[in-house]
């Protein structure tokens, strides 16, 4: 392999990186809707938990020098999928309209926290 590959270590002890740096491109773990001042689910429900996962991701991607514009593609895991219209608001909400990354949405059965959201991302990462 000749990229250069820098993993980026989390604020817990838990045995994953934030994200994974291959060159210019960033691939961000999972995030929840996790309020990163109390370490728990934002209340709301879905829909402000989507927001707050993609607040987390636009975080680790300001701390890399990158910014929600530069997200490739995105996954979407969902506890119910009967939610997803709710999450869909709020995540085409957060994003510029004239810019949506690609996308994939998948109902899954349990998630960390009892959590109702976890999205994951591919984001490119200007040198």
């Amino acid at each position: 392999m000749t990229g250069s590959i820098q993993r980026i270590a989390g604020t817990t002890k838990l045995p994953f990186s934030t994200a994974v740096r291959v060159d210019s491109m960033l691939y961000l773990s999972g995030q929840l809707g996790i309020d990163s001042a109390s370490g728990r689910l934002v209340p709301g429900g879905i829909e402000a938990e989507t927001v707050q996962a993609l607040k987390n991701i636009e975080q680790v991607l300001l701390s890399l020098q990158s910014d929600k514009q530069h997200i490739i593609r995105c996954e979407v895991f969902l506890a119910d999928f009967a939610e997803f219209a709710s999450m869909n608001k709020a995540y085409a909400d957060f994003f510029d309209v004239s810019y949506l990354p690609a996308r994939s949405a998948v109902a899954v059965s349990g998630m960390a926290l009892d959590a109702r959201v976890e999205i994951q991302a591919l984001a490119y990462c200007a040198d």
